[in-house]
């Protein structure tokens, strides 16, 4: 589905302090070509955490070693998982109308809106706040990537490309960004 079909909240760029914090991992990066295997989320309400959910998803096709060397996602890890029509409802039930915010968030959010479009004819139109756009305007860094930012603000990067573990650098990162931004 091109970029331009697809019917988006608002990339936003202000700090809000209730959100959900969203990632997902794929087998690959077309959102009409691959599939979702991973998805998580952390609601924050009034920057505090209240909640979070992380599930795992079957794909059609088998996960190429690249993608379990990538995530650690294995085949026999998602062979008895429920697939995407069993895990995306859940995950939107979650998310519900909140602000998401991710870290090159318009990857996630066209992998869910594609998916939730293509099974429940549905948009996925949340306004959004995405950390690498806030990165590049507050950090004046070579880099912009999840795990340099979690290095340059001393976060940890293990588990990285776990859905749920990116969530949480993710969540931190805007909190550092969020300090420099709006000073204590």
């Amino acid at each position: 589905m091109a970029n331009n079909l697809r019917n988006k909240g608002k990339n936003l760029t202000e700090f809000p302090t209730s959100f959900t914090v969203i990632d997902i991992e794929t087998t690959g990066l077309s959102s009409i070509n691959d599939e979702i295997i991973e998805l998580s989320a952390i609601k924050v309400v009034n920057n505090e955490v209240v909640d979070k959910f992380s599930g795992l998803v079957k794909p059609k096709a088998r996960i190429s070693r690249f993608i379990t060397s990538l995530t650690g996602i294995t085949n026999e890890m998602v062979q008895n998982q429920p697939d995407i029509t069993e895990v995306l409802p859940v995950f939107i039930s979650f998310v519900a109308d909140d602000c998401v915010l991710g870290h090159n968030v318009n990857f996630d959010i066209n992998f869910i809106y594609d998916n939730l479009k293509k099974y429940f004819n549905k948009e996925f139109n949340n306004n959004y706040v995405d950390t690498m756009r806030l990165a590049k305007k507050y950090c004046k860094f070579p880099s912009h990537s999840l795990a340099y930012l979690a290095g340059k603000f001393e976060i940890s990067t293990q588990g990285h490309h776990r859905a749920l573990n990116d969530c949480m650098m993710t969540l931190r990162i805007y909190e550092e960004i969020k300090k420099i931004h709006i000073p204590e």
